[in-house]
């Protein structure tokens, strides 16, 4: 049986207040769980006996072997699966050397969830290691975005700092952005490494981070010249322009 306590304590864990003072984040559901468990410290493992027997070896401060009910209090989801966990916060290391010799993403002020987790799977499937978000950004351990990932948040270093400060840093290395008044992407000569930055979903990049872009990109839309959709969902665009790069690897 799974405590009160316990359970109010997985259930603070959707506010960033309280993420934060514990260091710690949440995780739902069977195939997320059981891929990021080698990545991350469990501190506190609650599942059905079934999906315990099916994992081995579990590596967790404390294991709670618990009933459907218990397990439905604790969720966060509409449709609870078979276990939960509470993982430790890691603490990457921004590495400046690493980003120059890479692709990496770049994101200023994305406030929707599910796009920063669908941007970090996208960096995952696209091979990009690294994605620096601006400290308005969705926190990457909102449980949303955890569950968006896919489990992506184990292989992907996601970082919060000041972009302006950092793209003064990186001076010389190849800045991309998206923009409506950009050049065709397909037109446009692509680097193998630098930084691709993607802007706010209705805002757009800001002023202070647009003016170190020395590359403005622009996805056109098909056929040219006729009347379509305003804009691209952020996570959209993201696919494409990171596909295009990575194409021209090939």
């Amino acid at each position: 049986m799974v405590s009160k306590s316990k359970i109010k304590y997985i259930r603070s864990l959707d506010m960033k207040k309280f993420r934060a003072e514990s260091g710690c984040f949440l995780a739902e559901g069977n195939k997320l769980v059981r891929d990021i468990l080698p990545f991350f410290e469990c501190e506190l493992l609650i599942a059905k006996p079934s999906w315990m027997a099916q994992q081995g070896d579990i590596r967790a401060g404390e294991l709670i072997a618990a009933e459907g009910d218990d397990i439905e209090k604790a969720s966060l989801l509409k449709t609870p699966q078979d276990v939960i966990a509470i993982f430790k916060q890691p603490n990457y290391l921004l590495d400046k050397e690493e980003l120059k010799q890479n692709l990496n993403l770049v994101l200023d002020g994305i406030q929707d969830p599910g796009n920063l987790g669908t941007i970090v799977r996208l960096a995952d499937w696209f091979g990009i290691k690294n994605v620096i978000c601006s400290p308005d950004t969705v926190d990457i351990f909102n449980p949303k975005t955890v569950q968006a990932t896919m489990g992506a948040i184990a292989r992907v270093k996601v970082f919060y700092t000041n972009l302006p400060e950092l793209l003064t840093d990186l001076t010389g290395l190849p800045v991309y952005g998206t923009f409506l008044e950009g050049k065709n992407i397909y037109e446009e000569t692509l680097s193998a490494n630098g930084l691709i930055i993607m802007g706010n979903e209705g805002k757009g990049i800001s002023r202070s981070v647009a003016r170190h872009i020395a590359h403005k990109l622009y996805i056109p839309n098909y056929p040219s010249g006729t009347e379509t959709t305003e804009s691209l969902n952020v996570a959209v665009a993201t696919a494409i322009t990171c596909s295009e790069f990575r194409r021209r690897l090939n």
